[in-house]
């Protein structure tokens, strides 16, 4: 009798896994552990991970009712408050990661812990830009949601839904709204996507494709700038809004072999041509004083402020775009020349490492 509840747990565990797509597979974790063995870089670009892994493993979470820092200007409480919290995110991706690769449930119980805390607590608010920031969360429950139990997984799974549904019926999203189709769409894109890939709530994909196809259309002009290069004058602006449309176009390439990097909307824009339209400005060949002529009153607010990389005119730092590149590189692997150009012969960050062992499906556009 005993060893025959043993089959039938493990039937049913094997039975309620699905595919992780938003972090990584069995067979990913496995060619990154070979990689962390065999790599030197791919080792001291882990270490910090690592790192923060063994000690984010004897501290507590801190979670908060409700994220809040978009619109705040730097030192307001309230956002100092929420970005030391949201700080949880890239402990619990650590912790998860860790786990996956050395297999330490020490490291799975407290990044389970940290996750139960937050869905207990944390509330939705439908904000794209403050819940943008809990990417980590997202990613890193992904890594071992099939390795806790149906009750732990009940409670996080309906907290992750209520962002998603939030960010659906999200007021950001009012046709009449410049945020309906600037880079908070884009975030709020990019939110729903790995939630919903994450918790695998299959009712919402075409839903996404939907949100996608009408935020190229709206969100990237023909000629690879957008709307919100148009609006704040500032490339620190089109690398905000390619930045979460790429992770999600990633993940939904991993689940359904679909590539939306390279789709083209009825206007002929595309994340292809908006990526190109940055590469000049990455190899010096044009510069652009950022900010100069933003239609926005709270880039000035921030100018005012003294905020680091808001104040208006200062040149673009070509190193600010390698993080698209980076992940646009996971489907034009041609860009790591500009990367290295850029960063150095030697670079290499994390986002480069996960595209060594997550190879992109080119199956079709659509």
């Amino acid at each position: 009798m005993k060893k025959l509840f043993i089959m039938l747990s493990l039937l049913m565990t094997v039975a309620g896994a699905r595919a992780q797509y938003v972090s990584l597979t069995a067979t990913e974790v496995k060619a990154l552990k070979k990689a962390l063995e065999t790599d030197t870089k791919v080792k001291q670009t882990y270490a910090p991970l690592k790192k923060l892994a063994e000690k984010s493993l004897q501290e507590n979470p801190n979670p908060i009712k409700k994220v809040t820092s978009q619109g705040l200007l730097e030192g307001n409480p309230a956002k100092t408050a929420s970005l030391n919290a949201v700080l949880d995110g890239p402990k619990i991706y650590a912790m998860a990661l860790y786990y996956r690769l050395f297999n330490d449930k020490a490291y799975l119980n407290k990044a389970q812990q940290y996750l139960s805390e937050w869905a207990k607590i944390n509330e939705a608010t439908g904000d794209p830009i403050d819940e943008t920031k809990m990417e980590d969360f997202f990613t890193g429950y992904d890594l071992i949601r099939d390795e806790l139990s149906s009750e732990q997984r009940k409670d996080i799974d309906a907290w992750m839904e209520s962002i998603a549904l939030a960010q659906l019926s999200s007021p950001s999203a009012n046709p009449d709204r410049s945020t309906s189709k600037n880079n908070w769409n884009s975030h709020r894109i990019k939110v729903i996507t790995q939630v919903v890939y994450t918790i695998h709530a299959d009712k919402y994909r075409d839903t996404i494709n939907k949100l996608i196809e009408k935020q190229l259309n709206q969100n990237l002009y023909a000629d690879g700038s957008g709307y919100d290069f148009a609006e704040r004058d500032a490339l620190h602006y089109h690398i905000y809004t390619l930045e979460p449309l790429l992770k999600a176009f990633i993940v939904i390439n991993r689940a359904k072999g679909v590539n939306y990097y390279t789709v083209q909307a009825t206007n002929t824009a595309s994340v292809k041509k908006s990526v190109g339209f940055l590469l000049p400005f990455m190899t010096g060949e044009k510069t652009h004083g950022e900010f100069t002529n933003s239609r926005v009153k709270f880039d000035r607010d921030r100018a005012a402020n003294g905020e680091k990389g808001y104040v208006t005119g200062h040149l673009f730092d070509p190193k600010s775009g390698i993080v698209v590149l980076s992940l646009a590189a996971y489907f034009d692997p041609s860009l790591l020349k500009i990367i290295q150009q850029v960063g150095g012969a030697d670079y290499d960050d994390w986002q480069l490492v996960l595209n060594q062992v997550r190879k992109p499906i080119r199956a079709r556009n659509r």
